[in-house]
């Protein structure tokens, strides 16, 4: 995208004081051309992440559950202390990691994460993955995973493109996923959320943030928006959805704006 060009550069070492893996997260979700105005207004008090010369960064995960999708079930339930266990790619540094995700009752979200072999990904989506005992990671999921690791099954995988913006004094950040796309690894079932934009904002605790008031003068509201839930509900028909269809409906209108 052409306006993120004009963005002053952070490079990733200049950021590692604010990795956040212990965060308040506030999720925003609009459409591509209400992201544009977004962009334009944040150019003052935000940067753009630079890594290889590539500032909109491809991103691509592979999600687990158990056989009867408690984690998905748990999230849509609204139940505090869910997780979420993941493969995630950054795909143009070639790199990987399996990441375990878990929210508190406290709304604060804690990740912990493992490098991985890049290919663990493709074999992930392929069913060839199967955490056992005794197994590579079999240490870290016990101390970290609220399930028994060897019932974790790929249930769903997602790319996107991800623009990732810190603020001036380099207390928080915010990322921005556009081009998402959903391969359900359980029934087959592919779409795509090509007109969406998720913004997310990430500090550590409600500090003060200047995007907030950007986002409110431009009518972009909270929203919650798990990439697994929703890309799971929008490809399984078999799930419950009944706590998600204003979300989706919602999804659905913003889908067709033009």
């Amino acid at each position: 995208m052409d306006i993120v060009s004009t963005y002053q550069p952070i490079t990733l070492d200049q950021m590692s004081g604010i990795k956040l893996m212990n965060r308040i997260d506030t999720k925003f979700v609009t459409t591509r051309q209400r992201l544009l105005q977004l962009l334009e207004l944040c150019k003052t008090d935000y940067m753009v992440q630079e890594t290889g010369g590539l500032r909109v960064i491809p991103y691509a995960t592979a999600y687990f559950d158990t056989p009867d999708f408690n984690m998905y079930v748990t999230h849509h339930n609204g139940h505090a202390g869910r997780q979420k266990l993941r493969i995630r790619s950054y795909v143009a540094s070639q790199l990987s990691f399996l990441e375990v995700k878990t929210k508190d009752n406290h709304k604060r979200t804690r990740k912990k994460r493992v490098a991985v072999d890049v290919a663990m990904l493709d074999e992930a989506c392929a069913g060839k993955v199967a955490f056992t005992p005794q197994g590579p990671f079999d240490e870290f999921l016990h101390k970290h995973l609220q399930y028994a690791p060897q019932s974790m099954l790929p249930a769903l995988q997602n790319s996107f493109n991800r623009i990732t913006l810190v603020n001036r004094a380099k207390t928080e950040r915010l990322t921005i996923d556009i081009d998402l796309k959903f391969h359900n690894l359980i029934t087959g079932r592919e779409t795509s959320l090509s007109n969406l934009a998720i913004v997310e904002l990430k500090r550590d605790g409600l500090l003060p943030s200047p995007v907030i008031d950007l986002l409110l003068q431009l009518r972009i509201m909270p929203m919650g928006f798990s990439k697994y839930c929703m890309g799971s509900a929008l490809t399984n028909p078999d799930l419950k959805t009944n706590r998600f269809k204003e979300r989706l409906r919602l999804i659905d209108r913003m889908q067709h704006t033009s």
